[in-house]
């Protein structure tokens, strides 16, 4: 079992940047899928990027595409999503989500059964 927690969230002006970091206990990241995904009020999550556990190959959504980056660090057990050019419609909590069975990832929800409790980000001037 992984529990993936989040951490980075916080407020930033529009063009500015945040680094996500999704740490996990008890079992190497590398094991799993990351995806991390985006939900405002109402809405259903949205998968925003993930990275395979198999080769690290990684997949974003259009909308982040070009200025989001996600990596590991397995020496810190760690995943982080990079975030440049930050723009108000980025405003959302952000969930880190991992998976064992899927080795290549995907962007969708179904696919990821250990999930933190989010972290808010707010781009606003």
């Amino acid at each position: 079992q992984v529990q993936p927690v989040e951490s980075g969230g916080g407020l930033v002006q529009p063009g500015g940047s945040l680094r996500l970091s999704c740490a996990a206990s008890g079992v190497p990241l590398n094991y799993y899928a990351v995806g991390w995904f985006r939900q405002a009020p109402g809405m259903g999550r949205e998968g925003v990027s993930c990275i395979s556990s198999s080769n690290n190959s990684t997949d974003y959504a259009d909308s982040v595409k070009g200025r989001f980056t996600i990596s590991r660090d397995n020496a810190k057990n760690m995943v982080y999503l990079q975030m440049n050019n930050l723009k108000p419609e980025d405003t959302d909590v952000y969930y880190c989500a991992a998976d064992e069975m899927f080795r290549i990832c995907g962007l969708f929800v179904y696919e990821y059964d250990y999930w933190g409790q989010g972290t808010q980000v707010t781009v606003s001037s």
